[in-house]
């Protein structure tokens, strides 16, 4: 069945009040219908780059890392998307995909100072934002008088400030919940604005692609393929239970969300739930030896990170990333982990016997419990070995991250 994005979409010219009248997700029933914004910048490093340089606009162009030093890209514009580039990508490929391609470096003080506008127009419309990253965010405005209190024209509305400001473009998702609007917002990209009603939402679903699905990735899109789901609908013939069977704790999400169902609160502070730190290496490392002896290095990184985090968090596991020179990719977490050097040794150990190939990236990091939201936490000390080896708690070892604020 293929979705029909007129469906769901207005124009970018503002609707008149009565065309928005009868079951427009603005109305507000007795039960207090939430409205839900998702804002998007378009391809927002590459925008801002093409903004102050003009001679890069209408040409391939990305923000990343040099090509002859193993770069990454970070995003890139239309024109460079036609050639098959994309974000996450090795700077090195992308110009094999597009010899023209110009690749830029990254001027993140720019990039802070344009979100930061972005959120100082949010906020003349609700104090409930929360941002995904710095270019993009959700807005609950279902408390918002202007407009008569319509999501859609506040949501056309914080466009085009946005590019009076900026001169650049974003794109925008209206709808009842946040899972609605963040699909809506990558709709009509770039430079779109797409509403889905609170009366559209199970039609919107039921035809929904299931890669669009936030979390379905490559893998789990796969096995969903291999039993005949490729939308939403296709995924409401399964129960509760036999989708808990077939993708563990993401069962039950999915069971919501293939029906267009999103309880989560947009949250004004987003706090972090892990803290890492990772390296790509100008050239691959050939074995688990040559990886793990990189270890020190990067735990003593991950140590000075831990020291800035605040008292409000607990580690509760260690986790440990390689991305091998195929561009595949790993991860390794364990439960009840110390976060000792000791232990993400193991980890990387397990990481590396996945691929058993030469290694270009390691990552290693931590997960927290944030006491701020929840309470009921298991507090590990990850430094209660460390404590009997090194007792006058020498920093300066290469084995020792804490004690510090984040443990």
């Amino acid at each position: 069945m293929t979705l029909n994005p007129e469906a769901f979409s207005l124009s970018v010219s503002a609707p008149s009040l009565s065309e928005l009248a009868g079951e427009n997700v603005d109305e507000r029933p007795v039960s207090r219908q939430r409205k839900i914004i998702h804002v998007d910048a378009d391809c927002f490093f590459a925008a801002i780059e093409m903004r102050d340089d003009p001679k890069l606009r209408d040409r391939p162009m990305a923000v990343g890392g040099d090509p002859s030093r193993r770069g990454v890209i970070s995003t890139c514009n239309y024109e460079a998307r036609e050639f098959g580039v994309h974000s996450a990508m090795a700077s090195a490929y992308a110009k094999s995909l597009c010899p023209e391609l110009i690749i830029v470096p990254h001027r993140t003080e720019k990039y802070r100072e344009a979100s930061q506008i972005m959120r100082d127009i949010f906020f003349d419309y609700t104090d409930l934002v929360e941002p995904l990253s710095l270019d993009e965010a959700f807005l609950d405005v279902s408390e918002c008088e202007k407009h008569q209190g319509s999501a859609t024209l506040i949501a056309q509305e914080i466009r085009q400030r946005i590019e009076a400001a900026l001169s650049i473009t974003v794109s925008a998702g209206v709808g009842p919940n946040k899972f609605i609007a963040k699909v809506a917002s990558d709709w009509q990209k770039p430079d779109g604005l797409t509403v889905v009603t609170p009366a559209q939402v199970d039609t919107f679903t039921a035809q929904l692609p299931i890669k669009r699905v936030y979390g379905v990735g490559k893998v789990t899109a796969e096995k969903m393929h291999r039993v005949g789901v490729k939308t939403c609908g296709d995924l409401r013939r399964y129960s509760i239970f036999e989708l808990s069977e077939l993708f563990g704790s993401f069962g039950p999400r999915l069971h919501s969300l293939c029906r267009g169902q999103d309880e989560r609160l947009v949250k004004p502070s987003r706090r972090r739930k892990s803290l890492s730190v990772e390296h790509t290496y100008e050239q691959d490392l050939p074995s688990l030896v040559a990886c793990l002896d990189k270890l020190p290095e990067l735990f003593l990184q991950l140590k000075g990170r831990l020291e800035r985090v605040d008292e409000d968090y607990r580690v509760v596991k260690a986790f440990a990333k390689v991305k091998f020179d195929d561009f595949a990719s790993t991860t390794v977490e364990r439960v009840g982990t110390q976060a000792q050097i000791k232990d993400y040794k193991k980890l990387l150990q397990e990481a590396f016997e996945r691929g058993n190939r030469p290694v270009r990236l390691l990552g290693i990091g931590v997960r927290f419990v944030d006491l701020k939201e929840d309470e009921d936490f298991v507090q590990l000390d990850i430094f209660q070995d460390l404590r009997r080896l090194y007792p006058t708690g020498d920093p300066s070892h290469e084995d020792f991250i804490g004690p510090t604020r984040g443990q």
